[in-house]
């Protein structure tokens, strides 16, 4: 009884930890996926800052494919200011996504400890399974 016990200890304890580490990597990926748009935000910053230096008769030009084509003063303002608007709500969104996932990290990790106690205690001896 407690030598089954013990593998199906040993055997949850795996499969907690193979949980654990899927939601390490899922972090990971997260924080990647952050990094990213920080770096896209800040760069549209910048653009919006350069934009406002310009007097409203500029020429302001778009990248399209290999071609640079003429765009509004005004429409090019607005274009960058919702793509600030955009990835600022994909950050928040992805602080949200992170925040829950080291939660759930953290009671992975907590659900492992047991564990681990449960099955050392077995082993010992003074298992009360």
């Amino acid at each position: 009884m407690s030598s089954s016990n013990l593998r199906d200890l040993q055997r949850e304890l795996e499969n907690k930890a193979n949980d654990l580490s899927k939601l390490q990597k899922e972090i990971a990926k997260n924080h990647q996926m952050r990094k990213k748009y920080t770096i896209q935000l800040g760069e549209n910053e910048l653009v919006l800052k350069e934009l406002d230096l310009l007097k409203e008769d500029a020429n302001v030009y778009k990248l399209i494919g290999p071609v640079l084509v003429k765009q509004d003063l005004a429409e090019a303002n607005a274009n960058v200011r919702k793509r600030i608007e955009y990835i600022s709500a994909e950050l928040k969104r992805l602080d949200a996504t992170v925040q829950d996932l080291e939660e759930k990290q953290n009671s992975k990790k907590d659900t492992i400890l047991k564990l681990q106690q449960r099955i050392q205690s077995l082993q010992s001896g003074k298992g009360k399974a």
